[in-house]
């Protein structure tokens, strides 16, 4: 069988030797990826089981408590912002790599901390490689995925978060429940060193991508890479195109515009009311009259886990589209209930944070998908980094301010908040989300690139 029939399936349905080698190596690249999408979860998740140990070991006051529980937040927006750009520009293999290692030693530097000061840097720091990894991986991911598989591969980098975020919290609750020492916040934090270690030992040997290889003039290594790995000849369809310089200003040239206002919006309407709603859900859960031991808190996790699968599963048959604006009519109606009716029966309210957390799940995969399908090869990690930056802003501030929100405003207040959101989400949705699933890379690009055959032709959306 030739190489550039390594996709087809022989008479009798059983799959060739060669498919199974490419599809076991394209399911290698998504689970390394998520393997940093798990460690990026476990980062941020762990912070609300420390937060509580460490206000009292350190003497932090509501500002520093704030500033803490942002600092991932906030190191993530200058991470996305710069070193998206940096991957377009060196490559995806090399930065790969990087980032773990920053995880790994951030995730050790957190056992020696002194202050609230050192804390906080050591934070930003680690958040800026969260931010970087973003980038990473779904651009990785979208270079080496087919397109009948590349909406799972790519939903599926979102499980992973969710399962590192999932895993740190209940690590986080039980060490929390079982420690009689005040400093085992430190522990806690430190935690994230085990799976940064295990994912950076997986990575090595990943090689570059071809895309990004062919979009910087190196036909040749690109041809030999997707030949060995991908058992088939390179797409040179978009090569001959002319080229793109990187540049985060190209974001806001008018190819590019609506496509970074669209991924930016959507992305920041979805997180913001999650992260100031999860990284302090003891004390919202607290203030709706739910029990505080915990379990709330992790049942809410174990909800947004499903939700996630679900969305995975679903995504190719309906559709990147209706998973994006429906979930966001949902949870908008969830969190007007819960301001609305904030010490209802717990029934009530355990009833409303499930309906949320599995639909923000649920639609939370195309996260992943769609900033990493609408750009081009020479901008596609600037342009999911960008992303990924503006949405922390949303998610930084809500992160900072709950804690005042809540003493001065109440939790009713912060539910309509999160519920206006939502519906800003949604119509963002409604007026800019396309429909990319079963498309080439190349042809996402052309398809929405302002040429006057495509905008006779333009779908619905971008």
């Amino acid at each position: 069988m030739s190489a550039t029939h390594v996709h087809s399936v022989s008479g009798s349905g059983s799959m060739h030797p060669d498919i199974r080698r490419v599809r076991r190596f394209e399911t290698r690249i998504a689970v390394c990826a998520g393997g940093g999408e798990i460690c990026d979860g476990w980062v941020l998740g762990v912070v609300g089981a420390a937060l509580p140990l460490a206000h009292r070991d350190l003497e932090l006051t509501p500002v520093w408590a704030g500033l803490i529980g942002s600092a991932s937040l906030i190191g993530l927006f200058f991470g996305g912002l710069i070193f998206g750009w940096v991957t377009d520009k060196v490559g995806r293999q090399k930065m790969y790599l990087i980032d773990l290692i920053v995880f790994l030693i951030g995730s050790l530097l957190q056992l020696v901390v002194q202050d609230a000061m050192q804390l906080l840097a050591v934070r930003l720091v680690m958040g800026a490689a969260v931010g970087a990894d973003y980038a990473i991986a779904g651009a990785l991911v979208a270079e080496f995925a087919p397109p009948k598989r590349r909406g799972r591969l790519l939903a599926s980098l979102i499980v992973f978060w969710y399962v590192g975020y999932t895993l740190a919290a209940a690590f986080g609750f039980a060490l929390t429940s079982w420690a009689t020492d005040g400093s085992m916040w430190r522990w806690i934090l430190a935690s994230s060193a085990v799976p940064s270690l295990v994912v950076l030992l997986a990575r090595l040997g990943t090689p570059e991508s071809p895309s990004w290889l062919a979009s910087k003039g190196r036909i040749a290594e690109a041809e030999a890479i997707s030949e060995r790995w991908l058992g088939r000849k390179l797409d040179r369809s978009g090569i001959d195109e002319e080229p793109v310089k990187t540049s985060h200003r190209l974001l806001f040239s008018r190819p590019y515009l609506r496509r970074t206002l669209f991924t930016s919006l959507f992305w920041l309407c979805q997180v913001t009311p999650f992260f100031a709603i999860s990284t302090f859900s003891p004390q919202v859960l607290s203030s709706l009259g739910a029990p505080s031991d915990g379990v709330g808190e992790l049942l809410l996790n174990l909800f947004l886990l499903a939700g996630c699968l679900t969305g995975m599963t679903v995504i190719n048959r309906l559709g990147r589209r209706k998973l994006l604006i429906w979930p966001f009519v949902v949870t908008a109606g969830a969190l007007l209930a819960l301001g609305l009716w904030p010490h209802g029966p717990q029934w009530a309210i355990a009833m409303c944070f499930g309906v949320f957390a599995l639909f923000h799940a649920g639609s939370s995969v195309l996260q992943a998908v769609y900033p990493s399908e609408v750009f081009p090869t020479q901008i596609r990690a600037t342009g999911i980094g960008f992303a990924a930056a503006v949405s922390r802003i949303g998610a930084a501030v809500g992160t900072f301010l709950i804690p005042m929100g809540l003493d001065a405003w109440g939790v009713s207040a912060v539910m309509l908040l999160g519920c206006a959101l939502s519906l800003v989400g949604a119509l963002v949705s409604l007026a800019w989300a396309p429909e990319t699933s079963g498309l080439e890379l190349a042809q996402v690009s052309r398809r929405y690139a302002p040429s006057r055959t495509v905008q006779r032709h333009r779908p619905q959306g971008l």
